[in-house]
């Protein structure tokens, strides 16, 4: 259990927050008043007292709460081992989702001239407000659903016009999904659907490569020959690094199936620390596809994060 050591907002994004002794949290838009509210997943800004304590012992003791543009303070959690998904009680009944974890910091924010360093990047949570409730400084904080920060984050994005518009259900998505959870302990963040639409997927799969600490994204759907499969071509737009590997083997497993799985055009590459996977659009060719790449994701994804051991086991050397 924690508590609640300052309450901070400001009218303007970007600049030094003012403490505030209580402050009303409304549901899916954040602190009332504040200038980072509204219908994003970065609602309120979240950094531990112990971060902050550990700046002011390092060179600057005049810092004072809301100089890292943070919404709250918070003191007695280990806010260090919270992952997506982690849930937080806030006061009487106020409740928050962590959303992200850090974000970009660019060289000219208005908080690293002021400070000299800028620790919302490195330590900073971010979280969507999902109960409204009024708080208070020193009220409790209870983490009432934990995700461990140790577990992969993974996202879905059904690709299909029929299902975005309802006119056919998603099933695809959901068995994916069951796949990572089963075989890579994995948290799913979201199951999204989404038009096949090129500006639509590229403008999804950027959302959550740059903005969520996602460790992979899977798209299933728009792979083939029809006009509207798109698909690989907003991989294409987005990825940094290629993975041909991953297209191969799937491909190749398949094509002992059936000679169609020649015409899958599924691109699949890395942004930034995300993996992004494209599977076909059925739950039968999503699953089977996802299945034969499984066994290398796990090591795929650990040196995504910063994994140092060696790719392959040494070998001993005769005696």
């Amino acid at each position: 259990m924690g508590t609640i050591s300052a309450i901070c907002v400001s009218e303007r994004k970007g600049e030094r927050k003012r403490p505030v002794p209580t402050a009303q949290l409304l549901e899916n838009s954040g602190i009332v008043g504040d200038a980072h509210a509204g219908s994003w997943h970065r609602q309120v800004s979240i950094l531990a007292v112990d971060d902050v304590d550990e700046v002011r012992r390092n060179g600057l003791p005049e810092l004072k709460a809301g100089d890292f543009a943070e919404n709250l303070l918070i003191a007695g959690l280990d806010l260090g081992g919270l992952g997506l998904g982690s849930r937080l009680k806030l006061g009487a009944g106020a409740e928050a989702t962590i959303t992200q974890i850090g974000k970009t910091c660019h060289n000219t924010c208005i908080i690293r001239k002021q400070t000299g360093d800028c620790i919302m990047p490195r330590l900073g949570l971010f979280a969507r407000v999902v109960r409204s409730g009024r708080i208070a400084d020193g009220d409790q904080v209870e983490v009432v659903r934990m995700v461990p920060r140790s577990i992969f984050q993974a996202v879905i994005l059904t690709i299909s016009d029929k299902c975005s518009r309802n006119e056919a259900v998603d099933t695809a998505g959901p068995a994916v999904a069951g796949l990572l959870c089963e075989h890579l302990k994995a948290h799913v963040y979201k199951i999204e659907i989404v038009p096949d639409d090129k500006v639509l997927i590229a403008d999804r799969l950027k959302h959550y490569c740059d903005g969520h600490s996602i460790d992979i994204v899977v798209t299933a759907g728009g792979t083939g020959f029809s006009p509207r499969d798109v698909t690989p071509e907003a991989v294409a737009q987005v990825i940094e690094r290629p993975t041909p590997g991953l297209d191969e083997a799937m491909r190749r497993r398949s094509g002992e199936k059936t000679p169609h799985a020649m015409l899958s055009r599924g691109v699949s590459g890395i942004r930034g620390a995300t993996l992004i996977v494209s599977l076909p659009g059925s739950e039968r060719g999503a699953t089977e596809n996802l299945q034969v790449i499984l066994p290398a994701l796990g090591h795929g994804l650990a040196k995504l994060r910063g994994d140092p051991s060696d790719c392959a086991p040494r070998q001993q050397k005769n005696s």
